[in-house]
């Protein structure tokens, strides 16, 4: 694992480690393709926006492209923190799957962005053609309800734990 120290004062004296997601949460953010990603508004106000994405399981990122003049897109520059939700691209009402989020978006110079359009234009292709910014989203906490386990499983997982 990776130690990272928070340089916040209020946290320097803790250390945390970088927790790897669980199996099943990876495999099925990787094998759907849209997500509904909520953000707030100077005013408080909530929005929602669904967007293609590509997850990176490597880096536990979310990637995907929005235009510059996109409402969504204003908002996310101003308050980076956002929840969402990604639902299997095909229901099955009795083997219901889906994540809950909450996250923010990395600054495009982060170095874990680095990855960005190259991974989510390997899986959309056509999306080369498409004018837009690429965004990036580090999930902190996930909730997984998987059905197939047994009705009501909850998976959780948090990007950081304390060592």
């Amino acid at each position: 694992m990776i130690i990272a120290y928070l340089n916040c004062r209020l946290f320097a004296h803790l250390a945390f480690s970088i927790s790897v997601m669980n199996e099943r949460i990876v495999d099925f953010v990787t094998h759907q393709r849209v997500a509904t990603v909520c953000c707030v508004d100077e005013e408080n106000l909530p929005y929602c926006f669904s967007c293609f994405y590509a997850f990176d399981p490597e880096r536990q990122l979310i990637y995907f492209k929005s235009g510059a003049n996109a409402h969504h897109s204003r908002i996310l520059l101003q308050n980076p923190v956002v929840a969402g939700t990604i639902q299997q691209d095909k229901l099955n009402s009795l083997a219901i799957k889906g994540i809950q989020f909450t996250g923010r978006i990395l600054h495009p110079k982060n170095e874990l962005c680095s990855q960005a359009e190259s991974v989510y234009h390997k899986r959309f292709p056509f999306a080369l053609a498409m004018p837009g910014d690429m965004w990036t989203l580090q999930p902190e906490v996930i909730k997984m309800t998987d059905n197939t386990l047994s009705f009501g499983k909850k998976i959780h997982w948090q990007l950081h734990e304390l060592v």
